[in-house]
C-alpha cells in the first residue's frame, strides 16, 4: 500500500468552508424584521406621524362631546320643552336684569346728586337682598299652592322637587306653611313626618310663593310634573293665581362668623 493511500476505514476530516461562500439566503419574516427595526423615519413621516395623532384626538373629544349630550337624546318629549322654556325663561330675567342694572347705571351718571342716588340704590339693593335671604316681608302676584295628603304618602323629596320647579320658572319669594324658603333650606322626613330646616310642618302643605303667574302654574302642571307626581301618591295638589301674595314668614338675619367684606 502506498503512502499516499488513505487506509480503508479512517474517517476523513470535513473540508472548511471556503472564503468568500455566499450565507443562507434570509426568509421573508427576516427580511421584513430588519427593515423595520430600528426604524428610519423621514422628516415627512415625522410630520404625517404628527397630523394623525392631532386628527385621532380631535375624533375622541368629538366623540366624548357626543356621548355627554346622549342623555338629552333619550328625554322624552314633554321634558325638552320644558327644558327649552326654562331656559328661554331664564334668558329673558338674566336680560331684564342687564337692563335694569344699565338703566341704573345711567341714572348714576346724569344725576346731579350722584351722592344721594348712590344711597338710593343701596337701600334698594338691600331691600332686594333682604326679600332673597327672607329677613323681610314680601309681596306681589303669584300663586298658591295647596298640598292635601290624606294618606300621610308625600315624601319631602316630592316638596323639594316643587321647590326647584318654582325656582326655576322665577319664583322670588316663597314660604311654605310658616316657614320662609331660602338658598339653603332643606327638607327632609316624610310619611306625614316633614321639616323644612329642621322645623316640622304638617299637611297640608301651602305653598305661597311670589313669581309671574303665567311661568309659575304651567311650570307645576306639565305632563310627568309635580302635580301628577304628588296625584299619583294620592295626594291632592291645587294652584291658585293671585295678583296680590304676602310672603311674611321671615328669618333672622345671621352675621358670619368668619367671612368679613373685602371691599375697602
Amino acid at each position: 500500500m502506498s503512502s499516499d493511500e488513505t487506509p480503508q476505514g479512517t474517517p476523513q476530516e470535513s473540508p472548511e468552508p471556503a472564503a468568500g461562500k455566499a450565507q443562507p439566503e434570509q426568509t421573508g419574516r427576516q427580511r421584513l424584521a430588519a427593515g423595520l427595526w430600528p426604524p428610519r423615519l423621514s422628516r415627512a413621516q415625522l410630520v404625517v406621524a404628527l397630523l394623525l395623532f392631532v386628527l385621532g384626538l380631535g375624533l375622541a373629544i368629538q366623540v366624548r362631546s357626543t356621548s355627554d349630550n346622549s342623555a338629552l337624546r333619550g328625554a322624552r318629549q314633554e321634558d325638552l320643552v320644558r327644558i327649552l322654556d326654562e331656559l328661554d325663561d331664564r334668558t329673558q330675567r338674566l336680560e331684564d336684569e342687564k337692563t335694569r342694572l344699565e338703566s341704573q347705571r345711567s341714572e348714576l351718571e346724569s344725576s346731579s346728586d350722584q351722592a344721594e342716588e348712590a344711597r338710593k340704590q343701596t337701600r334698594e339693593k338691600e331691600r332686594q337682598l333682604g326679600i332673597l335671604a327672607g329677613t323681610v316681608a314680601a309681596e306681589g302676584p303669584g300663586i298658591t299652592l295647596t298640598v292635601t295628603d290624606g294618606a300621610g304618602a308625600v315624601e319631602s323629596d316630592m316638596l323639594l322637587d316643587a321647590i326647584q320647579e318654582l325656582r326655576a320658572a322665577g319664583a322670588e319669594a316663597i314660604q311654605v306653611n310658616d316657614v320662609r324658603v331660602v338658598a339653603d333650606s332643606y327638607f327632609s322626613g316624610g310619611d306625614g313626618d316633614i321639616e323644612v330646616d329642621g322645623k316640622k310642618i304638617d299637611a297640608p302643605y301651602v305653598f305661597k310663593v311670589i313669581g309671574k303667574p303665567e311661568d309659575l302654574e304651567p311650570a307645576l302642571n306639565i305632563p310627568g310634573g309635580v302635580v301628577q307626581t304628588l296625584e299619583k301618591e294620592q295626594a291632592t295638589a291645587t294652584v291658585t293665581r293671585s295678583g296680590k301674595i304676602v310672603v311674611d314668614a321671615l328669618r333672622p338675619a345671621e352675621r358670619p362668623d368668619y367671612a368679613r367684606s373685602s371691599s375697602q
